[in-house]
Order: structure tokens, then C-alpha cells, then sequence
């Protein structure tokens, strides 16, 4: 099931450590499947407040975005990105093609009604 990496970027500061944090991540994600899905557009606000903007990559599965994350090559880059934008960054597994939410909606009915 795929896994995806996301980040809220909540300040964004162009400058030359960005730039070559941009340059070099690409590299870091292809041994491990991983491709941008969103990559730091402009947001349109529905509900609430959300400064910044967000990134989404995609990954096989869980395991090969912790991987990714803590391989030698994105620890190497990761202080270019830290040091210059305030973010916030998950990991997180997606469901399956045949996620449905009324079945959860029902698990939920039944732990909050107790059983028939």
C-alpha cells in the first residue's frame, strides 16, 4: 500500500540553501520509488487558517519512506531545508483501493452504541 511524505512548509525562504536542497532531492528519492505528487503550490483555504504551502510524495509503501527519510543521502540534504523553512513533516500510509468510509463510520457506530 503506498505510504506518502508530507510536508506543510509554513515559510518559504528562497535562497541559495533552498535552491541546492531543490537541486539535490530528486536523486535521494528514486532508489527508494518516491515522485512528488504536490509540490508547493498555492493553497485555496476552504476552512480555518493554513499559512504556507504543501508537499506530497509518494513512496511504494511505508517502509520505503522511512527509508528514504533516513538514508545517509536525505540526512545529507535535510539541514538545507530545516535551517531556512519553518515545516512540519509525516509519514503517513495511505488505504486501499477499496477503502470505503461507511465501514469505518460503522466500526465507530458500534464502539460508541456498544453491540446490537
Amino acid at each position: 500500500m503506498s505510504a506518502y511524505a508530507i510536508a506543510h512548509l509554513k515559510t518559504i525562504a528562497a535562497n541559495g540553501e533552498v535552491v541546492e536542497y531543490l537541486e539535490r532531492i530528486q536523486e535521494t528519492l528514486s532508489p527508494f520509488g518516491g515522485r512528488f505528487l504536490v509540490h508547493g503550490p498555492r493553497v485555496d483555504v476552504l476552512e480555518g487558517e493554513w499559512p504556507g504551502t504543501i508537499v506530497v510524495i509518494e513512496f511504494p509503501d511505508r517502509a520505503s519512506a522511512h527509508a528514504w527519510y533516513d538514508s545517509p543521502a536525505y540526512q545529507d540534504i535535510l539541514p538545507l531545508r530545516t535551517r531556512n523553512l519553518d515545516a512540519d513533516a509525516i509519514i503517513v500510509a495511505g488505504v486501499g483501493p477499496d477503502y470505503d468510509a461507511a465501514g469505518l463510520a460503522a466500526a465507530m457506530r458500534t464502539q460508541l452504541d456498544g453491540p446490537a
